[in-house]
């Protein structure tokens, strides 16, 4: 190669390769703009396809040189070292290679509906702004892990926030941390007062935070907001982060107005919910505009009842849901109603309580004008009362006691303080707010406990003293009434519950009982059956209970208990066990109190009938027949069953939807207060009727899928073949394995094999230690490890392996000190040898890299890549560009000494000195970018067109509102009338919405301006096949057997190819050819019966061939897949093709890396062939 020459500014034309002006490497001129004669601006291409420019001036000539135009590749590096950098390379863009990456390298086996949320509907969504709402029990943790560990493997994620609710974070922390190996911190008190920063957000950048936390405090949230943006926030049961219309005022909860902070402070914004829609269009409309206010603004009042969703979730519920083999995940669900009928003692209690509550009700109805929040407080406190009355006579007896203690020390403290006089006996420091009460069911278990018995027993309608004694004397009476009852020891409800122990559904086949669990809501009676139940079954061990006060390391206890330890046959739970806790162990459930909220009936059911649960599901539900909240609920559970036998278990999916106007809890409560007039009976269950009308659910279930989501049979089998392709191809284990330890030893790592498939790493060196704490943002490198391994399976085993993949920081720091030390190889280039090609073609290939950038630009200023991909491409001689394959360098060596003498000659051609890269770069542009261009344009522009439709259509019809309303609000002035809203306020609306459309439809102007970015090349090498090699040095050592031509041989393989197909057609597959591709086989073959994917390896040979020659990838790929890989050999004879003989599973050794391709005995490797079947 010449040297290269000083430039002047003269010599800066287009197409010129310039060095210096780049701090990269060589530049290429694109543009050149003269001012004057002492400075030009030049537009350059840097060598890793970056576009830039800048002025130079003629006193910056002598820092420039003219490059030599032809290749930038001198081809004489080390080609082992070579060959372990562009593996290094390969591994650190691993997900261009592995579609699949964060699954083969996760402790997870993922469903299709699983891998179709991230694989199909987020990961390409750039930038994301979505709602995932599987029903429960999907799994959509699992999603959002997977989703985490692609993004960063993607480099597209190096700061996540995950907010859940406080008693899901240990949850979130573990599963993120056993399954996907990701290490996120939880915001404690502690990190927030002693943050290094000043402000903890900065200080981590995995973070899980509880939602109340930050809700409920306004610091907090401003240092979110001033920290460093978030790549990715996820917000877990994000339906609590609710708004409500109370006429034409939007109420938003402290929730809601965090839930619109974390959509400003972030580039991907993930809510999950399986109940976003609580069945007011309006409401769930507000819930949207947290990932889009733009697309959802102001009142839903266009007459539309449903938006158009569809582009911005995913909605798929249980009975959609199916397994690989396209049976259905979930089993059968069936509900049973359970009547019983109260004791006259009990009926008697009932009535006198019920009385009570009926009157103080009346009596607070006083106070709606002048004192909402008392009024609404006692309500609360009245309907907790009448619940616990239908829950157990434990529970009335100990909230009745509660209750008069709390009344009457308010009553001493009253008559000193008073005297007599006028007092206000409802302390309101201890009242709930309008914005709790609305919302209580989005409180944790723990907090509503708290509220409830807070409020059970303050809340009180008495105005003066003389009330206030009075009420404390019925209390006294009823309370004597409860114990009574208590004492009696007549209780029907526990009699029923008595009877469905003894069903013959609670005895397996070897007459052991199942487990099975039980859910109230009042504490009282949790522990009033757990006492019954042990008496009943004479075992203490035999029941344990979870509630709001259970610790959270005892609930982990207790729910592993009930997993694991047979002797354990009765959970006892409330509603602190019906949200994020996995109880599948079990099949059957009894709700033996019925909760108000419809909802946690589904969310109660969800906590057996989710994944993992392989029987069918039995839910038997307790009724008091001669109640009248008991009748109501009796009614809507018969017309549930009836719907049941016609939709199945979906009829649970839209509970929470039946009662759109009137909610169940309201209706229960109408029920209380005037049940005993029949007018209102049959309004009641005319409502009831109503809402469970057949065809009213069948528009719900319509409805509620919000999108059209569907996971058809076929889909699930599209799912599963590309999943099992991408098997064939993966990098985990054994391609990463295999470059770890060759790079680990060449930087002074030792290591010693030592059961199956699992190692000990005795000496890590301080250099790869000193690397991880340059790079690495996990637990630190230790100085050795016990045990690693590289395949999931050889994970759990004493001593317990630490797994070893993408994303592990052993793995990281010596993939980074390798990157570092000899990246410069990869543009150097260097001769290397293919011992499986017996050709005389000599071929260049390169590693390139394209792009796809929209107008948007990124934090730090570069334009925002949506798409890329790494493609290896062949050249030769005549100019012919193809595919390379997934990775060709691994079934390549070095040339020796020896080899590089014999082909000198060709080696010397001036093709090889040419300008190969830009001729590479040319087909890139047409072959690969092009069709990679128009496949993001025809997945993009749709989304991004439906969007801008979207938002004009809204913030148009918003603008035209508050233009009339202005009209409207002006004209009313000029008549003298009052307005609660000034005009120019509705005008200043109107001109803020304008610009919020106008600078709207800018960002949406740029995502579209979609474009290719011009090809890089990375790395390039020169390819000697070994026939050449042996053509050279006439002919020896061409193995027996082989033709001795390379024409001959290539019309073998031709004809051994031909005959697979024939056969694989002739079993009734269907075979198609791959062997363009380079993936480790040549036929992919479906068959349709076993409905599985063949690869098939294709080897041709002459009559009297002894051996065969298999490359690395063919090896590793047949390990990847070894059930379903076959070798097939034919041998050729004067132009006869013998019947293909197929060697399943032919090779089980993974070769060390330094090993390119193996020979094989052809007689010993036939000994276990078979004809093709």
């Amino acid at each position: 190669m010449s040297k290269a020459k000083k430039a002047r500014l003269e010599d800066l034309k287009s197409g010129a390769l310039i060095e210096g002006l780049s701090a990269s490497g060589n530049a290429k001129i694109v543009n050149v703009e003269w001012f004057g004669d002492q400075a030009v601006k030049v537009v350059y291409e840097d060598p890793n396809g970056g576009v830039q420019d800048r002025i130079v001036y003629r006193d910056e000539e002598h820092t420039l040189r003219v490059a030599n135009t032809g290749s930038a590749f001198s081809f004489d590096a080390n080609g082992e070292l070579l060959r372990l950098v562009t593996e290094a390379h390969r591994i650190k863009l691993a997900h261009h290679f592995d579609p699949y990456l964060a699954i083969h390298t996760s402790l997870v086996q993922p469903l299709p509906h699983q891998i179709t949320a991230v694989y199909g509907e987020m990961l390409p969504r750039q930038p994301l702004r979505f709602l995932l709402a599987d029903d429960p029990g999907a799994g959509k943790t699992i999603m959002a892990g997977l989703l985490i560990k692609e993004l960063v493997a993607r480099g597209d994620l190096e700061r996540c926030l995950v907010v859940a609710p406080g008693s899901l974070v240990e949850q979130w922390q573990d599963e993120l941390g056993e399954k996907f190996n990701l290490e996120f911190d939880i915001l404690t008190r502690d990190m927030i007062e002693h943050s290094r920063s000043g402000n903890p957000f900065n200080d981590k950048n995995h973070l899980i935070a509880r939602l109340d936390v930050l809700a409920r405090n306004d610091e907090l949230q401003e240092k979110l907001i001033r920290s460093t943006e978030w790549d990715l926030i996820i917000s877990d049961e994000a339906h609590r982060m609710s708004a409500s219309y109370f006429g034409n005022e939007v109420k938003r909860t402290k929730r809601y107005l965090l839930g619109e902070k974390l959509g400003q402070i972030c580039r991907h914004l993930l809510l999950m919910s399986a109940t976003p829609h609580n069945g007011k269009e309006a409401d769930f409309q507000l819930f949207m505009a947290l990932l889009d206010g733009d697309r959802f603004e102001g009142r839903f009042r266009d007459g539309v009842h449903y938006a158009d969703t569809e582009d911005m979730m995913r909605r798929l519920t249980k009975e959609e849901l199916l397994k690989f083999d396209g049976t259905p995940l979930f089993p059968e669900r069936r509900a049973y109603t359970v009547h019983y009928e109260l004791s006259d003692e009990e009926a008697s209690l009932y009535a006198a309580v019920t009385e009570y509550v009926r009157d103080e009700m009346n009596r607070v109805q006083r106070f709606a004008e002048e004192d909402g929040k008392k009024k609404n407080n006692v309500g609360f406190a009245l309907q907790i009362l009448q619940r616990r009355l239908a829950s157990s006579p434990a529970a009335i007896y100990q909230s009745l006691k509660r209750r008069r203690e709390r009344l009457e020390n308010e009553l001493d403290e009253a008559r000193l303080i008073a005297r007599g006089k006028k007092h206000d006996l409802s302390s309101r420091d201890k009242m709930l707010g309008d914005e709790i009460l609305s919302n209580i069911d989005e409180y944790s278990e723990e907090d509503i406990e708290d509220f409830e018995e807070t409020i059970s027993t303050t809340a009180t309608s008495a105005e003066s003293i003389e009330q206030l004694e009075i009420e404390v004397e019925t209390l006294k009476s009823l309370e004597l009434q409860a114990l009574n009852v208590l004492k009696s020891g007549k209780d029907t409800k526990w009699t029923q519950l008595d009877k469905i122990l003894d069903d013959e559904l609670m005895i397996d086949g070897d007459g052991v009982r199942r487990k099975l669990i039980i859910f109230t809501e009042a504490k009282d009676t949790l522990q009033y059956l757990a006492d019954k139940i042990i008496g009943r079954l004479g075992k203490a061990d035999a029941v344990e209970v979870i509630h709001g006060g259970v610790s959270r390391e005892e609930r982990r206890k207790v729910i592993s208990r009930f997993m694991q330890d047979r002797e354990l046959m009765v959970l006892v739970a409330n509603d602190a066990a019906g949200e994020g806790v996995n109880l599948q162990r079990g099949h059957l459930m009894v709700n033996y109190d019925l909760p108000w909220n419809p909802n946690k009936i589904e969310q109660r059911f969800g906590r057996i009938h989710r994944i993992g649960q392989t029987e069918v599901c039995h839910l038997w539900n307790l009724v008091a027949a001669n109640t009248r909240e008991g009748q109501v609920y009796g009614r809507l559970l018969e017309k549930l069953e009836t719907a049941r036998s016609a939709l199945k278990g979906r009829v649970y999916d839209v509970l929470g939807e039946m009662f759109e106007e009137t909610s169940l809890k309201d209706l229960l409560w109408q029920a209380i207060q005037y049940g005993d007039r029949e007018d209102v009976k049959a309004r009641l269950f005319q409502q009831i009727d109503g809402a469970v009308d057949y065809k009213h659910i069948e528009e719900l279930i319509s409805k509620r899928k919000l999108t059209n989501d569907m996971m058809p049979e076929a889909t699930v089998e599209e799912v599963r073949l590309k999943m099992e392709r991408a098997e064939a191809e993966r990098l985990q284990p054994h391609h990463i394995q295999s470059f770890f330890f060759e790079a680990f030893e060449h930087l002074g790592g030792k290591f010693k094999p030592r059961e199956e498939g699992r190692f000990e790493i005795t000496h890590v060196p301080v250099r790869i230690r000193e690397r991880d704490r340059l790079i690495g943002a996990g637990a630190p490198i230790q100085k050795r490890y016990e045990r690693i391994c590289f395949d999931k399976k050889y994970i759990n085993r004493q001593p317990v392996a630490e797994f070893v993949c993408p994303g592990h920081p052993l793995l990281e720091a010596v993939t980074s000190l390798v990157r570092e030390q000899y990246a410069h190889l990869l543009k150097q280039g260097a001769v290397m040898v293919d011992d499986s090609d017996l050709s005389d073609d000599v071929s260049a290939v390169f590693l390139l890299e394209h792009s796809i950038e929209d107008g948007r630009r990124t934090s730090k200023g570069l334009p925002q890549t949506v798409s890329q991909r790494l493609q290896f491409a062949a050249i030769n001689e005549s100019g012919s560009v193809t595919n390379a394959g997934i990775a060709p360098h691994l079934d390549l060596r070095a040339a020796t000494q020896e080899e590089l003498e014999l082909v000198a000659e060709e080696l010397s051609k001036p093709w090889l000195s040419g300008n190969l890269e830009e001729k590479v770069k040319g087909f890139a542009i047409i072959e690969l970018a092009q069709e990679h261009l128009k496949e993001v344009k025809a997945r993009r522009i749709p989304e991004i067109e439906k969007t801008e439709r979207e938002v004009q259509a809204r913030l148009k019809k918003e603008i035209n509102y508050w233009d009339s309303r202005a009209f409207e609000l002006k004209e009313q002035e000029k008549a003298g009338k009052k307005t609660r809203l000034n005009w120019e306020n509705a005008v200043r609306r109107a001109e803020d919405l304008s610009d919020r459309l106008q600078k709207r439809m800018l960002q949406l102007g740029e995502e579209k301006n979609i474009k290719a970015a011009p090809p890089a090349v990375r790395g390039g090498l020169v390819v000697i096949p070994k026939g050449l090699v042996l053509a050279k040095s006439n002919g020896a050592g061409i193995p027996r057997g082989f033709a001795e031509d390379a024409e001959a041989r290539k019309k073998v393989e031709l004809r051994a190819m031909q005959a697979v197909m024939e056969a694989e057609t002739g079993l009734g597959n269907e075979p198609i050819d791959v062997s363009a591709s380079k993936v480790g086989y040549d036929i992919l073959s479906f068959d349709p019966k076993a409905k599985r994917q063949r690869f098939i390896e294709v080897k041709g040979r002459v009559e009297g061939a002894n051996s065969i020659i298999v490359t690395r990838n063919e090896i590793i790929t047949c390990l990847n897949k070894p059930d379903d890989y076959i070798l097939a050999v034919v041998h050729v004879a004067e132009g006869f093709v013998h019947i293909p003989k197929y060697v399943w599973r032919p090779f089980d050794v993974e070769p060390a890396f330094g090993v390119t391709a193996q020979q094989f005995d052809l007689k010993h490797l036939l000994d276990s062939a078979e004809p093709p079947r």
